[in-house]
């Protein structure tokens, strides 16, 4: 099938729609991120970027913490209405409903309906045009219960999370794979049981 060429863009997708928090007891934000991800597995990094001119790029510049905390179905009207409406104008927690608590790791809050929030400690700054990029340590990492098993599996499948594509938003669907699948063995099948008596 052939391809039109365009010139290079930002449309990597799915992307993750995070809702960020950020800020203290005293003035605290959310807002919804897409450009997130990690960076390094040990030690454990994670970023955020963002344009200077969010209401949260200066919190996250003096405090230089945050917490990403994963966005399901049931929080995806949140996370519009959190990366369209600015903090300086209205608080986002009220107008969403979005109950906090205290974090473990960090001075910002974590958002209670969220299945798994990610304390983060900015580590630097890199300034890279329209947005900056705020790569961090994961300090702590902050799990529903009911979504880790008895052996200690996290189950993120179970929480319904959400995704955005090119203005849209999506909520995971079925499983293709897990991790390794393509190159797994398959099990050899025991031939004595499977014999006609």
């Amino acid at each position: 099938m052939a391809k039109i060429k365009w010139k290079g863009s930002t449309l990597l997708a799915p992307v993750p729609p995070v809702l960020v928090t950020c800020g203290d007891a005293e003035k605290s934000n959310v807002l919804t991120v897409g450009w997130t991800g990690i960076i390094n597995s040990k030690p454990p990094k994670t970023y955020v970027s963002l344009k200077p001119e969010r209401y949260s790029h200066g919190i996250i510049s003096q405090t230089r913490e945050f917490v990403i905390n994963l966005t399901t179905a049931p929080l995806v009207r949140a996370a519009d209405f959190c990366g369209i409406r600015s903090g300086r104008d209205i608080d986002k927690f009220s107008a969403c409903s979005l109950e906090t608590e205290p974090a473990s790791g960090v001075g910002c809050p974590l958002l209670s309906a969220s299945p798994l929030s990610i304390e983060c400690v900015v580590s630097d700054i890199l300034r890279l045009g329209s947005h900056d990029m705020f790569i961090a340590d994961i300090v702590a990492v902050d799990v529903n219960e009911e979504l880790v098993d008895r052996e200690g599996r996290l189950h993120l499948e179970d929480c319904g999370l959400a995704a955005y594509a090119h203005g849209d938003y999506f909520a995971l669907g079925r499983k293709l794979g897990s991790l390794g699948f393509s190159v797994r063995k398959k099990r050899k099948s025991n031939n004595k049981n499977n014999k006609k008596q």
